[in-house]
């Protein structure tokens, strides 16, 4: 039997020392790997890819595209002189903001260490201030609200409103839906206020799932944060973290309980477990699941009612960062692919250009559907009820694997559209302002806890 082994040079960091050194992606019996060593600490091979759709068949090139503002210049290198710099090859979609550091759970798995000793809240004329500067270096990006758990502010409401007075066209909030469950009149304050969409922590149908990955049972709180927020008008998006052996095998009920909640629930963004903060030993591969594991339990956990053939490559970030397709649910509860061109292996297209489709996609898709634009006037033949059901019920699957320290490659970095702004207003890729060494040590976000 012939056995495909496949190399590709790149670049990464080392997971100790966060020196860069050189890398490789080695692919070989349908299993990809980063592939490094650093002169002082060692070899490191973590998988980042495995089975089907194969990684030969998962292509988009884009023609590189320098943010048209850059806030820093080259001097040590990708990934340590994001602000953006000259080097970096995509336009921003997605500016994230931390308006607190401050939550209301203390999970286990969490990208900003928040629920731990946390720093003051940024003032409403500081977020002013980033806002108009942001504004000016990412244009009118989308723009989603974090921390830590965004709700603990009362004043949200303002921060958005504000951010629409800034030119920004869509606000989202990224929230675990705990306070918004409680109190029955959040959801409708944001909405007045302009937030569009929610990005709802949702990591499975089962309280065992949350107790393991949150410390305590949440579902009754996720479901009535769902009920609450569609009421008021804002789309939600599910947002599972994936973790093997804690919630794998709940990755079809996700799927299938957000069905029952469309079109108030507009997709399902599946994110694979991530490893951030001190991490002495490196995470064994039985403790990752890839983009490609996420697709293939997609079409076994449904009974195929989405199919791994379905899915396709991202147009904005780089093709290995994430996967999509969408969906008409039917008045069944079944799903109808929707027709896409696949630009696998086509050839380049411009990095602008898909940053700008994908913002436009966002805007349209995560938003609540308009009801206004359905006629509902009986009777409807079926090409009539089709259409009008295809104005409003369109779900999203999609999935994104952030990269920590051991599965860092920058020629992915240099493509990101996701970016966080620092507190003093500089562009970060998602990934580079996250990543810690095995000790904790940051590259840029603030230490909060030391």
């Amino acid at each position: 039997m012939l056995t495909s082994f496949d190399i590709n040079e790149t670049e990464s960091l080392c997971p100790v020392c966060l020196k860069k050194i050189s890398a490789r992606r080695v692919t070989k019996n349908g299993e990809s790997r980063i592939v490094k060593e650093c002169s002082e600490h060692g070899k490191f091979s973590t998988p980042f890819w495995r089975g089907e759709p194969a990684i030969g068949n998962w292509s988009r090139p884009k023609t590189p595209s320098c943010p048209p503002v850059t806030e820093t210049g080259e001097k040590k290198g990708c990934p340590f002189d994001c602000g953006l710099c000259p080097d970096h090859n995509q336009h921003t979609c997605t500016t994230l903001i931390e308006i607190t550091w401050r939550c209301d759970l203390s999970c286990k798995v969490c990208f900003a260490s928040a629920g731990k000793e946390a720093a003051p809240d940024p003032s409403i004329n500081e977020l002013d201030e980033l806002l108009k500067k942001i504004r000016k270096t990412a244009g009118p990006c989308n723009l989603q609200l974090s921390g830590g758990e965004p709700a603990v502010r009362d004043d949200l409401p303002r921060i958005a409103s504000l951010a629409k007075e800034h030119g920004f066209p869509f606000v989202q909030v990224n929230t675990n839906g705990l306070r918004v469950a409680l109190d029955p009149g959040l959801a409708k304050r944001w909405a007045d206020a302009g937030v569009d969409s929610a990005f709802l922590q949702f990591d499975g149908t089962r309280d065992d799932i949350y107790t393991a990955i949150r410390g305590r049972p949440l579902l009754e709180y996720k479901i009535r944060a769902i009920e609450n927020l569609t009421a008021a008008g804002i789309g939600v998006v599910l947002v599972p973290t994936v973790i093997p052996n804690i919630n794998d095998d709940n990755i079809g009920e996700i799927l299938e309980l957000a069905i029952t909640y469309a079109p108030g629930v507009r997709g399902v963004h599946f994110q694979p477990v991530s490893y951030f903060g001190r991490y002495p030993q490196s995470p064994s591969d039985n403790m990752r699941i890839t983009l490609p594991e996420i697709m293939t339990a997609l079409e076994d956990q449904t009974g195929e009612l989405v199919r791994k053939s379905d899915f396709m490559p991202p147009g904005c970030e780089h093709s290995l960062c994430s996967f999509h397709s969408n969906y008409l649910v039917m008045e069944n509860g079944s799903l109808k692919k929707l027709s896409g061109k696949s630009e696998a292996c086509c050839s380049p297209q411009p990095a602008a250009e898909g940053a700008d489709k994908s913002k436009a996609f966002v805007r349209r898709q995560w938003a609540a559907p308009d009801a206004e634009n359905c006629d509902c006037k009986e009777p409807l033949d079926d090409l009539d009820r089709f259409i009008n059901r295809a104005k409003t019920h369109i779900l999203a699957i999609s999935g994104m694997a952030f990269q920590d320290v051991w599965t860092l490659d920058l020629e992915r970095l240099k493509g990101c559209c996701i970016h966080v702004a620092s507190p003093e207003g500089k562009l970060i890729p998602f990934c580079a302002y996250n990543l810690t060494s095995m000790d904790g040590s940051t590259l840029y976000r603030r230490k909060i806890d030391d």
